[in-house]
Formats: structure tokens, C-alpha cells, sequence
């Protein structure tokens, strides 16, 4: 089997590290090969803390990946989250020499590459320029403006920034497990390209990804991502909570909450109660589960408003924006019992959990397509993706050698060009943190 038709994804997480192999099968769809599972220990909400614990956790999820699937990885596609994203709208225009000139990708590019010299706050780097919609000579809500004519060229870009040590830190670990960085994308995209249906996207749909360390939020609306946000809460908050409020120990707390924590305290009656064996020769100890969702339910609501604070951020009550599938939740906090009807209740929109088995293989195992997955299974299609464009790169100039060796009208090769110029900001990225990495050693 070719090994270039083969894509990893590498979810970095707070609570644990995901390796995850996988391929196109004959249907397009993504053929999990292979996965491979980790504590994460060197993690702190989504941001790397200890290189050392991390590589380790790594490559202990590699090996098993690698195991199942019987396979040598060598590159992988990482997801990028932490609570030092944040993300801005921005616009800017180009003013073109020759009106005369249909627009094309360099024109685009031009562009694109302006937003990049925005000036960010120290350490700070543009990790996605993203563009919403064009306005051509003042005509707006453009989609799509290669082919058009016109004079100025303006674009609003949503902009996802981040801090430069961060992502060198996780760059710095995939490294040094011995691996090379195929790509870096962003962890709620990638979430949102595993679990969304393109439908979805049109309508208007929040994702809201439940991790361990952090709670991040994908808004699409007409087909286009229009915000994003990382916020510094997920599930292992919930756990120190219970933690503390029951004073017993973290392994006891992450159990109480998967067994039989809700989100929703009336569900439970008085009489409830659970006993946990105490520490060695304690008396055991009880807790109610009515008092076990109290806790769980106030620190959910926290999370939840937050969250509900950045889509009215995007501005969800404007008639134009409105989100009309309304919410889908994923990531593994979002397996908690009676958390859609929670979100419900506070955002009052329609809410779903949302299971990456959207683009998977129709016979992949029930475990692969939990919400714990999604990012993984979208960081695998991303880099599927990515081969395919440059499957298709290479194809273009072989075709383009040819031409120029038959001498054939100097049109075609104008006209093949500049397919193999335009690189996505995020593959500049990668280059740029692969060249920080091999000059740093």
C-alpha cells in the first residue's frame, strides 16, 4: 500500500493525546486505519506546559496507532487550540493597476498577503487569514471574485491569531517524537470539518467543542466560518470542582462525573446517594447526586455563557446572521447527561451532539465516531485534503513541463500557473515553524 496515500492526525489535548491513521477509500470517504490513545500529562488547557511528559505521551499514542494499523508514521497533521488563540474581523482592499485584467488568485493573494502585516501584539502570529465575503468597485456580497472585472478589490477577513512560542512548543514536541509536521490547523476547524454537514454550514450552526482543558467554538453562516473563539474551560474544571466540593480524590471525582454526574440537578431525588471507599482505612464517604449536579450544573452554566457571550459576539440576533441549525456539541465534555438540555434552556437553540461520522467509512467502529474523536478525525481529512492539493500541485506541473517542452502557445502555460503559486497561509506556517525548528537545533 502506497504510504502517500495515508494521512495522520495528531490531537494534542489536555486530557489526552490522540494518534489517528487513516485514507480515502474508493467511496472518498475517511478509512480510520489505525488510532492510538495517551494521558496527556505535559498539557495545561491546550498549551504545552512540559516538553519532556509531552513527547512521551506522543509517542506512546503513536506506537499503538502504528501498531494497529500495522504502518510507519512519519508525518502528521497537528491541531492547534489553547487559550491563547483569539480571533478578529478585519477588512482591506487592493487598489489594481489594470482594470482591464480579470481578477485572479495573484490579485487574491495580494491581498491576502496585506492582511498578514497587520500589526499583532508582541509574540503574536497570524495563524488563518480567512475570507468572509468581496466587494468589487463598491458591489458587495461577492463570493466568488476570480473571472470578475474591476478596479478595487476589498475583503472582509476573519483572522485567527496566536501566540509564535505555543505553536513552536508543539512543533518543538512532534519533533522530537521523531515525526515531521505536515500541517497545523486549527483544532475547531478541524472539529467542525469532522462532525458539520455542509448543510450545516449554510444554514448557520455554532460548534461548540467540550475539551478537557478548553471549550472552543466554531460559527459557520452561509457556508463560511465567521468566528471563532478558544475559552480556557472544559472538563477538568468540572472534575476539580467535584473534587473539592466532595473532598475526595481526582481519579474518584472524573469517575463520579462519567457514571452519574448531569448537568440538570431536578433530575435526581434526595435519596440518591452514592458511597466512595475513603482513603486507606478512612470511613467511605457519601454524596448525594443531587449535590454531585449542583456542582456539575453550576460550573457548566459558567461554561455555557461564556460560550453563548462569543456567538452573540458574532451576532446571532441580527436577521441576516441568524444560526439557523442552531447548536452541535462535541468533544468529549459533551457526552455529559442532560448537557443539550442545558444548553437549550440557557441559549434557547436547537441543539444536537454532534458525532464525527460525517465523512468516515460506513463500517467504522461505533468507538471512532464518539464526539471524544472529532478532532482527530478532522485533523485526519485535513491532511487528506492536503495531499490531494498537492497530488494535484505536481500534476499541474508535470502537465506544464510538457506543454513548455512541446513548445505549445505560451496561453496554456498562463493558464496552469497559478494553481501551484497559491499556498494556504497555514502551509506557510508550517514551512515557517519547520525552518524556526531545524535552525533552532
Amino acid at each position: 500500500m502506497e504510504n502517500n496515500k495515508i494521512s495522520v492526525g495528531l490531537d494534542i489535548g489536555t486530557t489526552k493525546i490522540v494518534a489517528m491513521i487513516g485514507r480515502k477509500n474508493e467511496y472518498g470517504k475517511a478509512e480510520i486505519l489505525g488510532i492510538g490513545k495517551s494521558k496527556s500529562l505535559g498539557v495545561h488547557r491546550g498549551v504545552v506546559n512540559n516538553i519532556t511528559q509531552t513527547i512521551q505521551s506522543i509517542q506512546q499514542a503513536v506506537q499503538e496507532a502504528e501498531a494497529e494499523a500495522g504502518l510507519k508514521i512519519e508525518d502528521v497533521t497537528v491541531g492547534i487550540a489553547g487559550q491563547h488563540i483569539r480571533s478578529l474581523q478585519h477588512s482591506d482592499y487592493i487598489t489594481r493597476a489594470n482594470s482591464e485584467v480579470v481578477i485572479d488568485e495573484e490579485d487574491i493573494d495580494l491581498l491576502i498577503n496585506q492582511v498578514h502585516k497587520l500589526v499583532m501584539l508582541p509574540g503574536e502570529e497570524i495563524i488563518h487569514v480567512l475570507p468572509q465575503e468581496y466587494k468589487i468597485d463598491g458591489q458587495a456580497e461577492i463570493k466568488e471574485p476570480i473571472g470578475m472585472y474591476g478596479g478595487r478589490l476589498e475583503a472582509n477577513f476573519h483572522v485567527v491569531v496566536g501566540q509564535v512560542s505555543s505553536i513552536r512548543n508543539i512543533g518543538r514536541c512532534v519533533k522530537s517524537s521523531g515525526l515531521e509536521l505536515e500541517g497545523i490547523t486549527l483544532e475547531p476547524l478541524a472539529s467542525a470539518n469532522a462532525v458539520l454537514s455542509q448543510e450545516e454550514k449554510e444554514a448557520g450552526v455554532a460548534l461548540i467543542d467540550i475539551g478537557g482543558g478548553t471549550t472552543d467554538l466554531a460559527v459557520f453562516k452561509d457556508g463560511i466560518i465567521r468566528h471563532t473563539a478558544v475559552i480556557p474551560f472544559g472538563g477538568n474544571v468540572v472534575t476539580e470542582d467535584i473534587k473539592e466540593g466532595c473532598s475526595i480524590i481526582e481519579k474518584q471525582a472524573e469517575l463520579l462525573k462519567i457514571k452519574f454526574g448531569s448537568a440538570w440537578p431536578g433530575e435526581n431525588k434526595d435519596n440518591e446517594i452514592v458511597s466512595i471507599p475513603g482513603l486507606r482505612g478512612r470511613e467511605p464517604k457519601e454524596i448525594t447526586l443531587k449535590n454531585l449536579s449542583k456542582i456539575i450544573h453550576a460550573r457548566v452554566v459558567e461554561i455555557v455563557e461564556q460560550v453563548y457571550v462569543e456567538i452573540k459576539n458574532y451576532g446571532h440576533e441580527e436577521q441576516k446572521k441568524k444560526l439557523i441549525a442552531g447548536i452541535v456539541l462535541t468533544g468529549g465534555g459533551s457526552q455529559l447527561k442532560h448537557l443539550k438540555q442545558l444548553v437549550e434552556y440557557i441559549t434557547g437553540m436547537d441543539t444536537r451532539i454532534g458525532y464525527p461520522n460525517e465523512h468516515l467509512a460506513g463500517d467504522s467502529d461505533d468507538d471512532i465516531a464518539s464526539p471524544l474523536f472529532a478532532t482527530a478525525v478532522g485533523l485526519v481529512m485535513d491532511g487528506l485534503k492536503r495531499q490531494e492539493r498537492k497530488c494535484a500541485e505536481k500534476e499541474v506541473e508535470q502537465m506544464v513541463e510538457t506543454n513548455s517542452e512541446e513548445n505549445v502557445s505560451h496561453e496554456e502555460d498562463i493558464i496552469q500557473q497559478p494553481k501551484k503559486d497559491r499556498k494556504s497561509f497555514l502551509d506557510k506556517l508550517t514551512e515557517r515553524v519547520k525552518d524556526f525548528l531545524d535552525n533552532a537545533e
